[in-house]
This record gives structure tokens, C-alpha cells and sequence, in this order.
């Protein structure tokens, strides 16, 4: 459960809107950084033990640098404000490698996607891939005004600019989307991507669905969401550590094993990254995740260790 990190340098900081900061992050030689696919996140390691992931969202074909939009959220466990207060310009920090839990279907003849604030971070490198690939696509920028809205320049600057429909708020002229235009034409080769706020999510996906949508063609990425804590206490044995221990009803599993001496990698601790993600050999879980599909869920031989717990007396996992 461990990565290599690497070490780059923020190379330009600027206040894209209000509230958000745009980094770039180099490599401090100058070298160019590990390729990564349109979706891919980064982990951003802030100090003591704080870890979150932030979506690329510049052209997956430069990889002179990567490119994040980070929003100081007022609710933050700490890592917006992390990243706000601390990384400047010429600040060094270690980073993981791109990973991709949002990729983009190669079947796909049509895209559309839907970012609502900052959600639309991973869709600006999806719609670079797609327009260097030439495929049909539409990006839908959803939020409450341009000026709480980061990059709205540079898309309206872009190769793209035409594919790109920006719906704020408080314009006469704008306001929220109309979805059922967005879905319009829409058939079995056509694939929704959506980014955001939980209920915006929540409402974009049911509106797909209402459309015709088949789930595997509705694709989604949380950055937040709410928890539900708590339960009764239940032990888990780590089989491959031989390490036995009994989770409290006010403590995670992962806090439980390192309690017992146990490194175990979190990054989100909300059950939406995957980072904590290990195999289940006995028991059966309490998925408490937004990460694994119903599908997976209902396998139950993999659980998300951050957050979800156990419906037996006894979880037997894979670590």
C-alpha cells in the first residue's frame, strides 16, 4: 500500500476566482512528469499526515507541469486551507503519481460533460482528450456566477471554445442548465460525466437516468461527502500482519490497525479515492463508500477501510 512520491515545486500560483488557487507543479530539474489520462488525480502530501486529492486539469498530452484549481473550502478537514496557506510560489512539496479513477470510455462516440463549480477541474482535461481525439463532445460549466467560477477564460480562450456552455446563476441569459437540452440526441453511444456538488451530482444523474441512461454509461466523481460514522464495535484480523485488533464504535479500521502499529495509507478518509481499498476474506462489510459500484458492493469481498465497517462480529482482511 505504498507509492513512490514525487518531489516537484509549485512554479505559478494565481487566484483564478474567488476563493480558488490555480497551481502549477514542476519538476524541479526541469524534467517532464509521468504521463497521466484525462480524469487522473494527484495526491498532495500537505504535512502531517494530511493527504488529498486534487483533479489535473490541464492538456494530458504537455506534461511539463501539472495543473490543479483548488477551492478554500469553509468546511475543510484541512487540505484546501493547507494548500492556500502554505504553497506558494517555489514551495516544494511531494505529490504522488497520477492515478485515474475517472477515465474516459473509449466507447464513447459522444461525451457530455457536466462540472458544477470546481467540479469542473477533471472535465477541462477531458475535454483536451477529446478534442485531440477528435471526438464529439460538449462541456457544461455549471455555477453561481464567473466570478466564483475558476478557468472560465481560459475554456472561453480554448481550441474548444465552441463545445463549451457556461450556465451561471445570476445571468438573465444563463441560470441553471436546461438538461433536457444537454441530453438531447443523446443514444447508446452517448456517455455523461459528471463532477460536483453531492446534490448537483445527485440531480444531473438522475436526470440521465430519466434520459434513457444505462448506469455504465453514467459516469461520476465526489470530492466530498457526508460520512456516516459510528456503529457498534467488531474486530478484524489483518491476516498477512497477523494483527488482531477490536475497532471502536468511534474509530475507522484504518485508525484501528495503526493504532496496532499498523502503516495503512488513507488519503480522503470519506471512502470516495480508493487509496485504502484491500480485499475481504472473511465477513461481510458495511460499505459506507461512494468508490465501489452497487455491484462491487454487494460481492463483499472488498471494502474501503477509511470508512465503511462490518455487519459481522469478525472482518478477516487481506493486509
Amino acid at each position: 500500500m505504498t507509492d513512490e512520491l514525487l518531489s516537484v515545486v509549485v512554479r505559478k500560483r494565481e487566484l483564478q476566482a474567488e476563493g480558488i488557487v490555480a497551481l502549477e507543479l514542476v519538476d524541479p530539474s526541469g524534467k517532464a512528469l509521468p504521463a497521466f489520462e484525462a480524469g487522473a488525480h494527484i495526491d498532495l502530501h500537505l504535512g502531517d499526515d494530511l493527504i488529498r486529492q486534487y483533479s489535473l486539469c490541464n492538456d494530458p498530452a504537455d506534461t511539463s507541469a501539472y495543473r490543479v484549481g483548488i477551492l478554500r473550502d469553509p468546511n475543510s478537514r484541512g487540505g484546501s486551507v493547507a494548500v492556500h496557506d502554505r504553497l506558494h510560489e517555489g514551495t516544494e512539496l511531494q505529490i504522488s503519481a497520477p492515478r485515474n479513477l475517472f477515465p474516459l470510455s473509449e466507447a464513447a462516440q459522444r461525451s457530455i460533460l457536466i462540472g458544477g463549480g470546481i467540479g469542473i477541474t477533471p472535465m477541462i482535461a477531458m475535454a483536451y482528450a477529446l478534442h485531440t481525439a477528435g471526438k464529439a463532445f460538449e462541456l457544461h460549466y455549471c455555477g453561481r456566477s464567473r466570478t466564483t467560477c475558476a478557468f472560465v477564460d481560459d475554456l472561453a480562450a480554448s481550441a474548444f471554445a465552441s463545445q463549451v456552455h457556461f450556465h451561471f446563476d445570476d445571468e438573465q441569459d444563463g441560470g441553471s442548465i436546461d438538461l433536457d437540452s444537454a441530453f438531447e440526441g443523446a443514444d447508446d453511444s452517448t456517455h455523461m460525466y459528471t463532477c460536483g456538488p453531492n446534490g448537483f451530482m445527485e440531480w444531473v444523474m438522475q436526470s440521465a437516468r430519466d434520459k434513457g441512461f444505462v448506469e455504465d454509461h453514467i459516469h461520476k466523481e465526489f470530492f466530498q461527502v457526508e460520512v456516516e460514522t459510528g456503529g457498534e464495535a467488531f474486530e478484524v484480523y489483518a491476516e498477512l500482519s497477523d494483527v488482531t485488533v477490536t475497532v471502536q464504535p468511534d474509530e475507522s479500521i484504518a485508525q484501528a490497525l495503526n493504532r496496532a502499529g499498523m502503516k495503512i495509507k488513507v488519503s480522503c478518509e470519506q471512502g470516495t479515492c480508493g487509496t485504502c481499498l484491500c480485499d475481504v476474506n472473511e465477513g461481510i462489510p458495511d460499505h459506507r463508500d461512494v468508490f465501489l459500484t452497487d455491484e462491487e458492493k454487494e460481492d463483499n469481498d472488498q471494502m474501503l477501510i477509511c470508512c465503511s465497517r462490518a455487519k459481522t462480529p469478525r472482518l478477516v482482511l487481506d493486509l
